[in-house]
């Protein structure tokens, strides 16, 4: 892939941290959900935007779109030159590093970027240019395609904790929150994970806000589930709340700690 001509990144250096297997709540869920999608391009490009310090996370996608998408290729982008060179030896078939930012250096239009802990270091007042931005660079939609995805949230240093947003060239989707059942104390505990724009909307008269006091309401009511273990708890836990919120996914993703809620349900109000 030819990337564009040398341009100043957009965008601001993250601190960079981040671990090998970090991102694989994410990662599986995209390749759930648009690996149809991936198959089917003709050109399945995946950008891993400001993968940090390390190459671990783009080394991982790459190897999980593969199982659902063996002709995808990933793009990592990192605004720091510095970790664009460490990365170089990494590279390999798919896989290419490239200095950037928000403006996607690549040619073409990709059909998966993937944001994570990008936007945690912005303002809520930057995020919508920010995703309008992105949102413009995906492959459009078209025939059968619903067109490119980009997927933004946020998550705990070891990836036991995750929310993120998935938006098409249309703008925003859902929300997902994703955890490791085992660590969960109750659901609302996901709420230090909520991605830029929704965190500091976790207060009295906010959907969200209102959405984690409900789920943490049906957690507490299928407290005899635990017996059977925390993923038949919270299995009954979404089933519950999906009575009154729009959840879009079924138990075969719930089984894995996860519930996807329409993004109208939780957007901020204006």
């Amino acid at each position: 892939m030819t990337a564009r001509a040398a341009s100043r990144p957009v965008g601001n250096v993250t601190r960079g941290t981040t671990n090998p297997n970090r991102l694989r709540r994410m990662d599986r869920w995209i390749a759930a959900v648009h690996g149809a999608e991936l198959r089917r391009s003709e050109d399945p490009v995946a950008i891993d935007l400001g993968y940090g310090a390390a190459p671990w996370t783009a080394v991982e996608l790459l190897g999980r779109l593969r199982t659902v998408a063996p002709r995808a290729r990933v793009v990592g982008v990192e605004i720091e030159p510095e970790r664009v060179a460490a990365a170089g030896p990494y590279e390999r078939d798919g896989l290419t590093f490239r200095h950037g930012g928000f403006e996607i250096p690549v040619l073409g239009r990709p059909m998966l970027i993937r944001a994570a802990n990008v936007l945690r270091q912005y303002g809520e007042a930057e995020v919508a240019a920010v995703w309008e931005r992105l949102c413009a660079r995906l492959a459009p939609a078209g025939g059968a395609s619903r067109g490119g995805l980009l997927v933004e949230g946020t998550c705990d240093e070891i990836g036991r904790r995750h929310v993120w947003v998935a938006l098409g060239p249309e703008g925003p989707r859902t929300v997902t929150f994703a955890t490791r059942l085992g660590s969960l104390d109750r659901p609302s505990d996901l709420a230090e994970r909520l991605p830029k724009a929704l965190i500091h909307r976790n207060v009295p008269g906010e959907p969200v806000h209102t959405f984690l006091r409900d789920f943490d309401r049906a957690w507490a009511a299928a407290a005899p589930y635990a017996s059977y273990g925390a993923r038949q708890r919270w299995i009954r836990t979404v089933r519950a709340l999906s009575a009154d919120w729009p959840v879009t996914d079924s138990a075969a993703r719930w089984r894995q700690g996860e519930v996807t809620v329409a993004w109208g349900a939780l957007a901020p109000r204006i």
